[in-house]
């Protein structure tokens, strides 16, 4: 009892050792010096910002009208809703940039604690718990991918279930499993690929444990009964819109060629010993890695962080001896985990390995996700796990006998690799590169050495809290150096000064005031962001415009093929025309409501279809040029006439029906109430009085029957009401809204009712009607296309007007700005449009 109490305080104090050290790495985030960039600030600072707005204006934050013509923000795996951001932005009606930072690294503290608790359960070191922790929050992808705040939280929620996991099969206690059931629905509630194969880890944890007997099995039944019941009510119904909005998008599955291309290469397992062998940290290096040019870079397709898997120097030098040496590794209390942890390892390497093949064949989900290199984040977290057993085990082990020829296998295997790394580099032409980050990672190793042989020579007489300082010194500052911060983790944030609510960037202010309309008014006009640099996507989630684009691998898959999407549109050439979207003269431009687009070189230059007097140049600013098209319809209009069209076939051959659209609605079926197909003009005042998220209002008085037309993108789990009697939505004009109502002073209200319309598109997936003969009549075929072909894809643009990353974020990464010397072309060749002919 006396040894579990002083284990018990030894590990208080070595988890206030611990936050201590997360309190330093962490500090240049959390002092706001810096900030997480890249995917952390375009993409999920956004998602918290509009969060955060939505809630504190007492609106709901489950449908999305600022990005992609609307999108179902309560389906959207990264939106952040059933994540804990939502208590950051129930108390904090704007964060800021380092609430956001301290948030997702608060991830990494309570993940780094669960581990140590995971260690403490099995009466471990303090020491080894305190390393598990210690590389769990700051090896490999926990430090080198913390932009990816998605997987960062997946992470994190994963070390909280194999802890409770484990200890509710330890135990047999049923609250440990309950609570196990709650962090594992909390990992998959947004699923991404770390916590699908964190659902395997933790399979294969129970399936282990039931290898142990027959007695294990019953005992761990009421456990897993109340895992299973919190997991299941925490993911049933979000997982479901997931499911369902999945299925709707652009991507729903990825096949197993292009999940290859993002594959981890076998030469990034260098890194493990030489940090930053390739200099994806060192600002004075170009990265010479394999996902860069000097490689084969159309072979695959990674960013120069997600190839970094640093554990440390005296973690990696565990792994090896006495881990390799003396079989540690395969001892019966970590054996399952050794095999994961090569598991994850084939996983990773993707195409490099015949392995992969049958995880992606065998193992449900995996074609969901397209790279086998997150499984970084799993090797991190089992890495962490080994390296904190193989020190328990060093420090306690009775009989350790002689060490020297452990640590001679462990010195000849460090030298072998360092020549394996400067062998790679020769062969490249980059030996130069090379030589610092070889002999800075000899000397973390000789360090990692000299601690080994302190703690072997002295273990009978260091205490616990003594050991565990050591480790926490050596540990500590091998990572602050070798993974602290660098330019794919910490960047200035002025570069995503955009992204803040009270911006003073001139671009989004003068398209605030532009698109500012009097309550009431039927307008509600969209903009595009066309290639203004990666950060701006999603800043109208910030500012609360509309953006016809924005950055999301999700996007729904009808608006993406009319409208053309690509996951982002940092860049001018990324904007990909479609046949119903050609150009921005063109009907659907029109109909969206597209009235201003804002981009950082004249307009024609990247759609080269437009002629004087299409788009008029309205504003100039520090950023670029402001255009407007003044035929852009009003979000809310009335119309007396119809007609049926086949909207795939619109979509395909990119051809309108000769029809004006203030008079008539393209329908894809015939409306409810027989009306006359082509009407006079009708005389109409139409107002929406009002427009949240999940809530339109819109008043009408007209004269006769017809239509109120909401240019908003259709969606089936919209419902409509009319003087409160509810009606159908009829999708109208491809790919928007109509409501058929009779003469007279009307209300009409669009609700968003995700639970309702996804357990309806659910039962009609389960069970469809068939439909009565009289219905199964097929609409008419639009005309066959005649006249030029059109274009399917961008132009190609010169070089020096492609706009990838912004200015800020071009100088911040040593990246020369792509436009002549002179800048910005003269206000009076602004639009570099020919004349109309």
């Amino acid at each position: 009892m006396s040894e579990l109490l002083r284990k018990g305080v030894s590990y208080r104090l070595a988890a206030i050792g611990f936050i201590c050290v997360w309190t330093l790495l962490c500090w240049p985030w959390l002092s706001g010096a810096v900030t997480i960039p890249f995917d952390a600030k375009a993409h999920f600072q956004a998602q918290i910002q509009f969060l955060a707005q939505a809630l504190h204006h007492g609106q709901s934050p489950f449908w999305n009208h600022n990005v992609f013509g609307g999108s179902p923000q309560v389906a959207d795996p990264q939106s952040l809703i059933f994540s804990p951001a939502i208590l950051l932005a129930l108390l904090v009606p704007s964060p800021s940039f380092q609430a956001v930072d301290a948030y997702v690294l608060g991830h990494l503290l309570v993940g780094g604690l669960a581990m140590m608790m995971f260690c403490r359960d099995r009466l471990w070191h303090p020491a080894g718990g305190l390393l598990a922790a210690l590389v769990f929050a700051f090896g490999a992808s926990s430090a080198w991918r913390v932009q990816h705040v998605g997987q960062i939280a997946s992470l994190a929620f994963f070390a909280l279930a194999f802890w409770l996991t484990a200890r509710g099969l330890q135990r047999g206690s049923a609250r440990a499993g309950l609570l196990a059931g709650l962090a594992a629905g909390l990992m998959v509630v947004q699923p991404d690929q770390v916590a699908l194969l964190g659902v395997y880890v933790l399979a294969a944890m129970v399936v282990t444990h039931w290898l142990g007997g027959l007695a294990a099995l019953r005992a761990s039944l009421w456990p897993l009964a109340a895992a299973a019941a919190a997991g299941l009510a925490v993911v049933m119904l979000p997982l479901l819109w997931t499911w369902l909005f999945a299925d709707a998008t652009t991507r729903p599955a990825i096949d197993i060629v292009e999940a290859g291309r993002g594959s981890l290469h076998p030469a990034s397992l260098l890194t493990a010993f030489v940090a930053d062998l390739f200099g994806a940290r060192d600002p004075g290096v170009d990265f010479w890695g394999p996902y860069s040019t000097v490689w084969n870079a159309e072979e695959l397709f990674l960013s120069q962080n997600m190839g970094q898997v640093y554990l440390g120097a005296l973690p990696a030098l565990l792994l090896v001896a006495p881990g390799l040496s003396r079989g540690w590794l395969w001892d019966r209390a970590v054996r399952p985990f050794t095999i994961l942890f090569v598991c994850m390892l084939l996983f990773g390497l993707g195409r490099f390995t015949p392995v992969f093949a049958a995880f992606y064949d065998l193992l449900p989900g995996v074609s969901a996700f397209r790279r086998p290199a997150d499984a970084t984040f799993l090797i991190g977290a089992l890495g962490a796990v080994l390296c904190g057993y193989l020190l328990h085990r060093t420090l306690t082990e009775k009989a350790l006998g002689p060490f020297r020829r452990d640590l001679a296998v462990a010195g000849g295997c460090i030298v072998a690799l360092l020549l394996a790394a400067l062998l790679v580099a020769h062969r490249l032409g980059r030996l130069g590169e090379a030589w610092a980050p070889a002999a800075n990672a000899a000397g973390w190793f000789i360090a990692a050495l000299l601690v080994i042989g302190a703690l072997l020579r002295w273990r009978g007489s260091l205490g616990p809290l003594a050991a565990a300082v050591l480790v926490t010194g050596v540990v500590g500052a091998d990572l602050a150096v070798n993974n602290g911060p660098n330019e794919s983790t910490a960047l200035s944030p002025e570069i995503y000064d955009v992204l803040r609510p009270d911006t003073q960037n001139e671009t989004v202010r003068t398209l605030k005031r532009l698109v500012a309309q009097p309550a009431g008014s039927p307008r509600r006009d969209r903009v595009e962001l066309l290639g203004m640099g990666f950060e701006w996507p999603n800043a109208g989630m910030v500012h609360g415009f509309d953006h016809t684009l924005g950055y999301n691998p999700l996007r729904l898959a009808d608006f993406s093929q009319a409208v053309g999407t690509r996951d982002t549109i940092a860049g001018p050439d990324q904007r990909k025309f479609t046949p119903l979207f050609p150009s921005y003269r063109c009907r659907l431009a029109d109909f969206l409501g597209l009235r201003y687009i804002a981009t950082p070189v004249p307009i024609g230059q990247i759609d080269r279809s437009l002629r004087e007097g299409d788009l008029r140049l309205v504003a100039y600013t520090k950023q670029g040029f402001i255009y407007e098209n003044p035929r852009a319809l009003p979000r809310a209009l009335f119309v007396g006439g119809w007609q049926t069209a086949d909207f795939e076939a619109m979509k395909e051959a990119g051809r309108w029906p000769d029809v004006d659209p203030h008079r008539t609605v393209l329908l894809d079926a015939e409306p409810p109430e027989a009306t006359p197909q082509s009407p006079g003009p009708v005389r109409a005042d139409v107002r929406m009085t009002r427009y949240d998220n999940t809530e339109v209002e819109i008043s009408v008085t007209a004269a006769q029957a017809g239509f109120v037309v909401l240019n908003d993108i259709w969606h089936p789990w919209w419902r409509a009401e009319l003087d409160g009697v509810e009606v159908e939505i009829l999708k109208a004009n491809v790919l928007f809204r109509a409501v058929q109502v009779p003469a007279g002073s009307h209300v009409l209200r669009f609700s968003f009712r995700p639970v309702e319309g996804a357990l309806a598109e659910f039962r009609d997936r389960v069970a469809p009607e068939e439909p009565e003969p009289d219905d199964a009549t097929p609409a008419p075929q639009a005309p066959p296309t005649t006249g030029p072909a059109i274009v399917r894809t961008a132009p190609a643009l010169p070089s020096a007007t492609l706009a990838g990353p912004s200015g800020p974020l071009n100088e911040a990464l040593r990246i020369a700005p792509k436009r002549d010397a002179g800048g910005l072309e003269p206000l009076s060749a602004a639009a570099g449009l020919p004349p109309r002919r």
